[in-house]
């Protein structure tokens, strides 16, 4: 089954606060850039679910806080459309810490992951506890 990206809307904005649902010791995360964003002159860059961003860590413990890393969108609360005609949409909005590669740095994900993400990202599935 072939995943198609084109449907999901992108909810959040460069300078979104957003938390942090995985064991990382990161809790507020604020969205820099959002790798592989093709955009227009003079338009903040945005990301939807499965979106990789550049972050920077605004609340956590002291040794997580002011780092830069990588994160992966997991929930959007803007509502999207699936192939087969399903509109799903979460209670928050989610991101999960990951290297560039999109292996994530935490051993546990809180709460569930959209299935677009699982799929983009095979090492998040395999961590979260549900998919929907």
């Amino acid at each position: 089954m072939r995943a198609i990206r084109s449907s999901i809307p992108r909810a959040l904005n460069a300078g979104a606060k957003i938390p942090c649902v995985d064991n990382t010791g990161a809790k507020v995360l604020e969205i820099i850039s959002v790798k592989k964003y093709r955009g227009v002159k003079n338009r903040m860059p945005c990301a939807g679910i499965g979106d990789m961003c550049v972050v920077s860590v605004k609340k956590g413990t002291p040794e997580m806080r002011k780092q830069i890393l990588f994160a992966v969108v997991i929930r959007q609360k803007q509502e999207f459309r699936r192939p087969d005609g399903l509109h799903v949409c979460f209670e928050d909005n989610a991101m999960v810490i990951t290297d560039e590669n999109g292996i994530p740095k935490g051993t546990d994900i809180k709460g569930p992951i959209a299935r677009e993400a699982a799929e983009r990202f095979p090492k998040i599935g395999t961590t979260a506890s549900i998919i929907v």
